[in-house]
């Protein structure tokens, strides 16, 4: 089907090093990342905050599919990915996304939205290759 790229580059240690985030499209040329970044909040990206871009875009595009498969369109959505890091036994992993959608969808009701939205979280790819819980607050706007 499709194949792309995206690559990252480091120098020194895990606390001390940096490293560079590269995407094939440019939207991301050498965008820095490092352990302040992930584990302290510090400036910079991190490999949980892509992959939640990553997942809400994925999500969204497949709900506007199986929307126009219901012969709906929306007017607007938004999806912000929470994605929890963890420490567990073998080190870390991440162990939750929580997905949250707000959406404009004209002739649309709660219930067929609901069953569209857990279709797309179930269905999308992205959600597909994660290993993890992922849950869903969706809220259809008037």
């Amino acid at each position: 089907m499709t194949t792309t790229h995206g690559s990252a580059k480091w120098q020194g240690g895990i606390k001390d090093g940096k490293g560079a985030i590269s995407t094939k499209s440019g939207a991301l040329t050498d965008y820095p990342y490092g352990f302040a970044s992930r584990f302290e909040g510090k400036p910079g990206s991190n490999p949980e905050e892509l992959i939640g871009a990553a997942h809400a875009a994925c999500f969204t595009m497949a709900l506007s599919l199986i929307l126009g498969e219901a012969k709906l369109t929306a007017e607007h959505m938004e999806t912000k990915a929470d994605v929890t890091l963890e420490k567990v036994v073998d080190g870390f992993a991440i162990t939750a996304v929580h997905l949250t959608l707000s959406a404009k969808i004209p002739g649309a009701d709660d219930a067929t939205f609901q069953e569209l939205a857990g279709k797309a979280k179930a269905g999308c790819p992205v959600s597909k290759l994660l290993n993890t819980k992922i849950t869903l607050d969706a809220s259809l706007q008037g």
